[in-house]
């Protein structure tokens, strides 16, 4: 008889592992506690050891299709000069993919068979005996498996149930964050970063390139909360770049107007959790290790614990062998985690500099999450 999960949280972590845990054979659910599917109007960009995962799900073509590979990946000064890197210092150009999330998580959400995903269950408890593990909802229902897995990110619930939750501690950097319609003088495929002391200005294309991504970071020494989708305030972001590349005003510009959005958020950061599974219930993503985006991989982590998980679980014999499984899946991916959360934190310093202090990538880019944990089926 096929394993039974319950995944709570519908975002791209969530969906990734129904759809990577039904690959497998597994009877997977989604509980969601969204009315519907969203995700807020910005980009992800999905780095090589990302795009290997969406392979194994089914989604490459997709990916291709929707997205934007960079022919190139640029890091320039405030004024527009270039600074000099080596590839694995930021994208990879021909390798990376810039895609709205939106579009991302759709074309997963696609591939799930109807009825997979139960919008509308926000989850409140969660117990477990020698036999299964339930999950229990706002509205009186429960949900009951062999395996749950708490996909419900950075404010996750089922990680107070796995350990003590970390403590936010804000970064110092609030981040502006959207989509403008394309600038006509931006070029074409290209990802740039643009880096300053004590901020930093990104952008790349998404939508096949009708649609610029953009993040602005900078310091503050006031905390802002920790909120994807809190409005953005154009007039404030224009003046924390004001004298900058003239490129960078008028991507900021175009937010004002028709097709474009602005949301800001607090970056804070977490120190890696010391497990993250208890007996049937393990995490995953940012319920698992929430990141600050510098590195750009909290998406692309995301994606490998799912392939991970549902690749150690689809060997799983029976019931009775999940919490093992569990964790053997922690071992295989915390220490990897914890590495690329350290990284990112390091790495948003290194971006305030002329690229002296840019991170050598190559470890995260070169990973194959399924053939390690293949390896260990």
């Amino acid at each position: 008889m096929a394993l039974r999960a319950v995944v709570v949280g519908g975002g791209i972590g969530g969906i990734a592992a129904a759809v990577a845990l039904a690959r497998a054979g597994i009877d997977a659910r989604v509980y969601e506690q969204a009315q519907q599917l969203t995700e807020v109007g910005a980009g992800v960009s999905l780095a090589p050891n990302g795009l290997r995962m969406l392979e194994r799900l089914g989604a490459g073509e997709e990916v291709r299709r929707a997205g934007v590979r960079y022919a190139s990946a640029q890091l320039r000064l405030p004024d527009g000069r270039a600074v000099r890197h080596e590839p694995y210092q930021f994208a990879m150009a021909g390798q990376n993919i810039g895609i709205h999330r939106a579009d991302l998580l759709g074309l997963l959400a696609g591939q799930l068979s109807p009825g997979t995903v139960r919008t509308g269950h926000r989850c409140t408890g969660f117990s477990q005996d020698d036999g299964s593990a339930t999950v229990c909802f706002a509205d009186g229902s429960t949900a009951t498996a062999d395996v749950v897995i708490g996909a419900d990110g950075i404010h996750s619930v089922l990680q107070g149930f796995v350990v003590a939750p970390a403590e936010p501690v804000f970064s110092g950097v609030v981040a502006y964050r959207g989509l403008v319609p394309r600038v006509a003088e931006y070029p074409a495929g290209t990802i740039r970063m643009w880096m300053g002391e004590g901020r930093h200005f990104l952008v790349f294309p998404v939508r096949a390139g009708r649609l610029l991504n953009y993040v602005g970071f900078v310091s503050s020494d006031t905390a802002v909360r920790e909120s994807w989708s809190a409005p953005g305030d154009p007039v404030a972001l224009a003046a924390h770049f004001a004298g900058w590349d003239p490129l960078i005003g008028q991507v900021i510009a175009a937010i004002s107007g028709p097709g474009g959005s602005g949301f800001q958020w607090g970056m804070y950061d977490r120190v890696p959790l010391p497990r993250w599974s208890s007996g049937r219930l393990t995490l995953l993503g940012d319920a698992a290790h929430p990141m600050l985006p510098h590195l750009g991989q909290g998406v692309n982590q995301a994606l490998e614990d799912a392939v991970a998980l549902a690749t150690l679980l689809g060997a799983c014999a029976s019931p009775a062998g999940v919490p093992g499984t569990l964790a053997l899946y922690e071992g295989l991916r915390r220490d990897r985690t914890a590495r690329v959360q350290l990284g990112s934190r390091r790495q948003g310093a290194g971006y305030d500099s002329s690229g002296s202090q840019l991170v050598d990538r190559r470890w995260i880019y070169e990973y194959d999450a399924w053939a390690e944990a293949a390896a260990l089926t």
